[in-house]
This record gives C-alpha cells, sequence and structure tokens, in this order.
C-alpha cells in the first residue's frame, strides 16, 4: 500500500520539510496561504500510485520549515531558490513543478528563471501574470482602496494579530469563505472591521472540510504564527524590482492551468487570457480547465478531477 511519509531535506541555507509518496520522475507540489503540504494529501498518493515521485512541501516560513526573521527574506528570488535547491539536494535535474495560489506564482517564475531545471509547470488558480509595467502596490491601490486584502495586509503586526488570535477559526473561515459554498467573497475588509471580516463564519462546513484538516493547518500556525506567511505579500513591490531582467519573457515549458468557476483567482485577466488561449506569454499551453462548482481550493474541493487533469498532463510530457 502507498503511503506518504516524511523528512527534512537541507536546501541551501533552509531547512524544508517535505511529505513524499512513490518514484519516478519527480513532481514538486507547491502550496498557497494560508495552507501547508497537507493541502496536497489527495494529490500525493495519486501521483505515486500513477509511477510519479510526488513531493509536497512547506514552502519557507510555513509548517515545520525554516521562518527565516525579515520581510525581505520572502522574495520570489528566495522562494524560486528554494525550489531549485530543493531539486539539486535530490539528485535530480529537473522537475515537474505543480503550484496553488503563491505556489502557482513560484512554479511560473521557476520555470522563467530556470528552464534548464524547470521541465513543465501547471498552475492552480494562480494565472500566468506578465511583468506590469509599474509596481503592482500602487496600481492595487488605486483600484481596490487601502482595505483590498492584498493591501491591508502590508501594515506590520496588524493581520499577523487578527489572524493569530484564534488559528482554528482563521483557517476555517479562509477555507469555507474562499470556497466554493463561501462564494461569492468580498475581497475588500469593511471599514472598521478586520481580516476575518472578509470569509464569514460558516454556519456548516462542506464535507471536503473535516475537523481533522483544519486541526493539522492550524496547529502549524499555532506554532509558527502567521507574519512569515504574510510577508510574501509584503515583497510586492520588491519582487517587482527584482524581476525585471524577465520582463516580457515567455514560459516556453509545458503547461496547465486550473481554476474554479467561483475562484476568484480565476477570473483576472490573465486567468481569462489562458482560457481562452490568446496568451503569447504560455505559448506550450497544453489546456485550461474551468471545474464548474469549484471555489478557490481546488485540489481539495475537487481532487479527482484534479487529480485526472495532472496525470493526464504529465503522461503527455
Amino acid at each position: 500500500m502507498t503511503e506518504i511519509t516524511h523528512r527534512f531535506v537541507q536546501a541551501g541555507a533552509l531547512r524544508m520539510h517535505v511529505a513524499e509518496a512513490g518514484s519516478g520522475p519527480l513532481v514538486l507540489l507547491l502550496h498557497g496561504f494560508p495552507e501547508t503540504w497537507y493541502s496536497w494529501r489527495h494529490q500525493l498518493l495519486a501521483l505515486a500510485e500513477s509511477g510519479y515521485h510526488a513531493m509536497a512541501v512547506d514552502q519557507r516560513g510555513y509548517g515545520r520549515t525554516d521562518r527565516p526573521d525579515g520581510v525581505a527574506e520572502y522574495t520570489i528570488l528566495h522562494t524560486v531558490g528554494d525550489v531549485i535547491r530543493l531539486i539539486d539536494e535530490l539528485g535530480e535535474n529537473h522537475a515537474v513543478l505543480v503550484g496553488h495560489d503563491w505556489g502557482g506564482s513560484v512554479a511560473w517564475n521557476a520555470a522563467l528563471m530556470r528552464p534548464d531545471r524547470v521541465r513543465a509547470v501547471a498552475s492552480l488558480s494562480a494565472p500566468f501574470q506578465p511583468r506590469p509595467d509599474r509596481p503592482p502596490l500602487g496600481t492595487l491601490r488605486a483600484s481596490a482602496g487601502d482595505n483590498y486584502y492584498s493591501v491591508y495586509v502590508q501594515e506590520p503586526d496588524v493581520a499577523d494579530e487578527e489572524l493569530a488570535r484564534d488559528p482554528r477559526a482563521t483557517v476555517r473561515r479562509a477555507l469555507y469563505g474562499a470556497s466554493a459554498d463561501g462564494y461569492p467573497w468580498n475581497p475588500v475588509i469593511p471599514d472598521g472591521g478586520r481580516l476575518l471580516d472578509i470569509w464569514p463564519e460558516p454556519a456548516k462546513l462542506p464535507g471536503w472540510i473535516t475537523e481533522e484538516h483544519i486541526n493539522t493547518c492550524a496547529t502549524d500556525f499555532e506554532r509558527t504564527g502567521f507574519t512569515a506567511a504574510l510577508n510574501w505579500f509584503r515583497n510586492y513591490d520588491r519582487n517587482w524590482a527584482l524581476t525585471n531582467p524577465w520582463h516580457d519573457a515567455v514560459v516556453q515549458q509545458p503547461a496547465l492551468y486550473i481554476t474554479g468557476d467561483r475562484d476568484l483567482g480565476g477570473m483576472g485577466q490573465g486567468a481569462a487570457a489562458l482560457i481562452a488561449g490568446r496568451t503569447a506569454a504560455v505559448p506550450d499551453l497544453r489546456e485550461a480547465i474551468v471545474l464548474p462548482g469549484c471555489g478557490h481550493w481546488i485540489q481539495q474541493e475537487q481532487p479527482d478531477q484534479v487529480n485526472a487533469a495532472l496525470i493526464a498532463f504529465l503522461r503527455s510530457l
């Protein structure tokens, strides 16, 4: 019987916790916010049983992976570098990267920056976003205001403390609020409110959210807090400056995009271009899939559909 095992890998200066199953070509699974390796539990076994070495990592600042101090330790160069060093330490020449949410951003950027090490890329929810002409935070403030959640969390300590008051409530409300059952949700914090106000307390949890799920994720955040995870957001403008060498760069590798029709992450301009097949920035996009009745937590809300799509993509390489 295939089992998920755990270990630590020293990736440069970062000690990374990984969960893995199977053997064969390496597939790295990269989670988003506010999650851990656990969000890929359904994919680990399915990929392993299909002949792949599936590995889900706790990314920088999450779970049992190291949490460096300082906002500037969480740039896209650091997070992409972690993935490349992990591939090195595993003794592999390359890997397929599968990311969700922030993990999707890491996967796309790793494909751009290190095409020699990234064989193919699949992203859930997070579309490929060509580098804009201006720093993104100013654009966000101008279009959505200071209470837009990605802008709101820029203030040190505020969202950190709000989310850490009750990690179980944070995980529960985030999972429900951004799911198909919580759709639509408003990403703008009400005046005088707090971050969790954008996700209502659920009257009843959908079947895919279990108490084990909530407790597993919340226990990690009880230990780590949320500052490291929020520091990823606090590098928007720094990431923009650091990625200047890749302005107008193209993702040449085979790619897969999956989103849900109730996922706000899949409703922007970048996602629309992928879904319509009209983006020159990802010329080898093999497929763009929109799952009906699916929210943001794609691989957890509809694991069977995601597993089938990922396995078909991997077998096409």
